[in-house]
């Protein structure tokens, strides 16, 4: 140990812990309990004219730079999409002017993309990049990789060190967490088909979104035991689907195709191991002014990326759901799996979750007036199911990560099946418990 220095060896505890104070412990501030990075965000969201004006930039910016870039044809999905993305200006000057269609204008279409999903993210992106330097360059994600490997490699088949993409989800946002999981790929540290099992198991919504479901479905009285009922379907719907197609056929090989970097299996000494592999990268990485330049840039592009894509997707989603019978047809795919549950109004519960793919929060909004076990299931599921089109799926498609358009809507699928299975007994193990 005494062959690292004394700089490596604070650069590690004392930008670790503060990685681990700024992310994952709750502060109470104003009355209001969340992790510091939220705090942050929410304080930077009240600054005067701060998110009309930085909202709309990073809108306009993001939809006309593939076309000044000459990316936006590169392939047939970049096509569609960059397409699509030109829709969120005229979204995002309706939501400024406040004018527009009754059908866009409602408070739970425009309004609620732009104030709810896109400035907050496209905030806390960059912000929490800021502090991504804590978490990854200076050997914590060395360190916790050590102790993990033998619970996330056999039981989700990635790395030990991807246990801080799954805590940073819940406790901090999908957004921050694909973050991590794309910078670590680009560095080698995660092979394809890992950063797929990651990005499509882990990058769920927060904790902190998580209450405004339970508040939504008026769960609140049982918080925590829909909170861990959640995170254990979520990591259990995972597990299965790392397994099947089409995660199981992608390939275990790196970005770009360069070598990557394996951790070994640790017997003996772990504690010993774990220090001197993250005094490793602690000694090796750049200074905290460097690192969090990197990072910062990094989200700065990536929220330039997803700011069209979560208006204007966002926005055509919950139109799609709430003027067209798409939904109807989808919830005749999910009707066989909510009827065996024998749950009342087996349909209404296949049509609330088949609206999950287009945005979270919509199964909730259909359920409110059904029984103790028709509002859990929903609630679990809709955070289980981790892709939706409103945000979580643009941001990932904003990533290096490659994962097919297809692939998106096979897994949401999937998730969704799974969770509904696996979540009916451990609804009745909640009730048995109440």
């Amino acid at each position: 140990m005494n062959k690292y220095s004394i700089e490596s060896k604070l650069q590690f505890i004392i930008y670790s812990i503060l990685g681990i104070i700024i992310f994952f412990v709750p502060v109470t501030i104003g009355g209001k309990s969340t992790i510091p990075l939220d705090h942050i965000v929410t304080y930077i969201l009240k600054i005067p004219y701060f998110q009309p004006v930085y909202g709309a930039l990073f809108v306009i910016l993001g939809a006309v730079l593939p076309f000044i870039n000459k990316t936006w044809n590169k392939n047939t999905t970049t096509t569609v999409f960059s397409l699509l993305n030109i829709l969120g200006i005229p979204f995002i000057i309706m939501a400024l002017m406040n004018v527009g269609p009754e059908f866009l204008m409602n408070k739970s279409t425009i309004p609620f993309i732009y104030s709810k999903i896109v400035v907050p993210v496209i905030t806390i992106v960059p912000i929490g990049a800021v502090f991504l330097a804590l978490l990854i360059n200076y050997g914590l994600m060395e360190f916790v990789g050590v102790f993990m490997r033998p619970v996330m490699r056999p039981l989700w088949q990635t790395p030990g060190r991807s246990a801080i993409d799954a805590v940073a989800s819940f406790v901090g946002s999908y957004s921050v967490a694909l973050l991590i999981t794309n910078r670590v790929f680009k560095e080698g540290r995660y092979t394809i088909k890992e950063a797929v099992v990651i990005a499509t198991g882990f990058s769920t919504v927060s904790a902190t979104f998580m209450i405004i479901v339970a508040k939504t479905l008026n769960l609140l009285d049982v918080w925590n035991l829909y909170f861990w009922a959640t995170v254990v379907v979520t990591f259990l719907v995972t597990a299965v689907t790392a397994r099947i197609y089409p995660i199981s056929k992608k390939p275990d090989t790196y970005y770009n195709d360069v070598q990557g970097e394996v951790e070994r299996v640790v017997v003996h000494d772990k504690f010993k191991v774990a220090f001197e592999e993250a005094m490793e990268a602690s000694s090796k990485a750049d200074g905290i002014v460097t690192g969090t330049f990197h990072h910062l840039r990094d989200g700065l592009v990536l929220a330039l990326k997803i700011a069209p894509s979560l208006m204007s997707i966002g926005v055509l989603g919950i139109v799609i759901a709430n003027n067209t019978p798409v939904f109807n047809i989808l919830a005749y795919t999910l009707y066989p799996f909510t009827w065996i549950t024998g749950f009342e109004e087996p349909f209404l519960v296949a049509k609330a979750l088949s609206l999950g793919i287009a945005e979270m929060l919509l199964p909730a909004v259909l359920v409110t007036k059904l029984s103790f076990e028709v509002r859990m299931l929903v609630a679990i599921t809709c955070v289980s199911e981790v892709l939706f089109f409103s945000a979580s799926i643009p941001c990932m498609m904003a990533t290096e990560i490659p994962i097919k358009l297809k692939d998106y809507f096979i897994i949401w699928f999937e998730r969704v099946v799974l969770s509904i299975l696996i979540s009916v007994p451990v609804i009745y193990a909640i009730k048995w418990l109440m």
